[in-house]
C-alpha cells in the first residue's frame, strides 16, 4: 500500500544524517512497530514525467515504460508514533549525488513524500541469551531502534561503522549494552567491523545477530558467523542493504544471485572451538 506523507520538520542528527519527520492525513492507515527493522520504499518523480497518480505504483508500473518508472529508494523507519501519526526516517546526506539524500537536505514543511511499505522481519528475541548487532551507517536506525527495544537487562555487543566520531550518536536502552562506534576513516567500508566482529569473544549461550549494511562486508561476516561461529540459519538476520559501485536499482536486481552466493554450502559441523 502506498501513503503520501508531508514533512512536518526535519534536522540534521549528525553532519552527514539527516531525520525527516512525516505527517499527514495521508498517513492515517499507516501502521509499524513489529518489527525495529521495519522499512519503506520512497518513490520519487522523475524529471520531466507526469503520473496520474504516484500512489498508484502498481498502475504506473504495467502502463508506463521501465525508463519513466518512479526512482524508489529503501529506508529504515527510524521512528513510527501512533499517537501523533508521524514517522522519523533519517537519511545518510552524501553531498548533492544520488537522490533521496538531496531531497531530505533540501526537505521542507509542507513537502510531500510517496512511500510504500512497511517490510520488516527483525525485533529482538527476548528468549536469547545475548543479542549482537553490527552495521555501517545504513543499518543505524535500525541497531538504534532495537537497542530503544531491548527488553530490560538484556546483553548486548553492538558495532557501528561510520565515518568518524563526529558521526557518533546517543542512543538509550534498557538493556545491558557494549557499543562500540568504530571509525573507518580512510579504510573501505566494512573493514573495521569485520575485524571487531572476527575477533570478539562470544559470550556464552545462544545468540541473536542482525548484521546488515554494504553487501561485501556482510557477505564475509555471514560467512564467518555460519562456518566459523557455526551460529544456526534461524539465528541470524544479516542481508546486505546496498553495494560499493551500485545504485539501488542494480542492487536490487542482483541481491537475489548475491544473497543466495553468501549462504555456505555445506552446514558447519559445530561452533568453533
Amino acid at each position: 500500500m502506498a501513503y503520501r506523507g508531508q514533512v512536518v520538520r526535519s534536522e540534521w542528527v549528525s553532519p552527514h544524517l539527516i531525520r525527516v519527520v512525516l505527517g499527514g492525513e495521508g498517513l492515517r492507515e499507516f501502521r509499524a512497530g513489529t518489527f525495529t527493522d521495519h522499512y519503506i520504499k520512497l518513490h520519487f518523480p522523475r524529471p520531466g514525467v507526469s503520473y496520474p497518480d504516484l500512489l498508484d505504483i502498481a498502475g504506473i508500473r504495467k502502463k508506463m515504460p521501465r525508463d519513466q518508472w518512479p526512482l524508489t529508494r529503501t529506508y529504515t523507519v527510524r521512528s513510527w508514533d501512533p499517537e501523533t501519526g508521524e514517522i522519523a526516517v533519517d537519511f545518510v546526506h552524501h553531498g548533492d549525488s544520488g537522490v533521496a539524500g538531496p531531497w531530505a537536505a533540501a526537505a521542507k514543511p509542507g513537502d510531500e513524500l510517496v512511500f510504500s511499505g512497511p517490510g520488516g522481519g527483525f525485533a529482538p528475541d527476548p528468549e536469547a541469551d545475548w543479542h549482537l548487532l553490527a552495521g555501517d551507517e545504513s543499518a543505524l536506525p535500525a541497531i538504534a531502534a532495537a537497542l530503544e527495544a531491548m527488553p530490560a537487562g538484556a546483553q548486548v555487543k553492538a558495532f557501528v561503522e561510520v565515518s568518524g566520531p563526529e558521526e557518533e550518536l546517543i542512543i538509550k536502552s534498557a538493556a545491558r549494552f557494549d557499543l562500540s562506534w568504530l571509525h573507518r576513516g580512510s579504510r573501505a567500508v566494512g573493514d573495521a567491523l569485520v575485524e571487531a566482529v572476527t575477533s570478539l569473544d562470544f559470550p556464552d549461550g545462544a545468540a541473536r545477530v542482525f548484521v546488515h549494511g554494504e553487501a561485501h562486508f556482510v557477505k564475509t561476516l555471514r560467512r564467518h558467523l555460519r562456518l566459523d561461529r557455526g551460529l544456526p540459519r534461524e539465528a541470524l538476520s544479516v542481508t546486505g542493504y546496498w553495494r560499493l559501485g551500485a545504485d539501488e536499482d542494480d542492487w536490487q536486481r542482483t541481491k537475489g544471485e548475491w544473497n543466495r552466493d553468501v549462504e555456505p554450502a555445506t552446514e558447519p559441523s559445530g561452533p568453533a572451538a
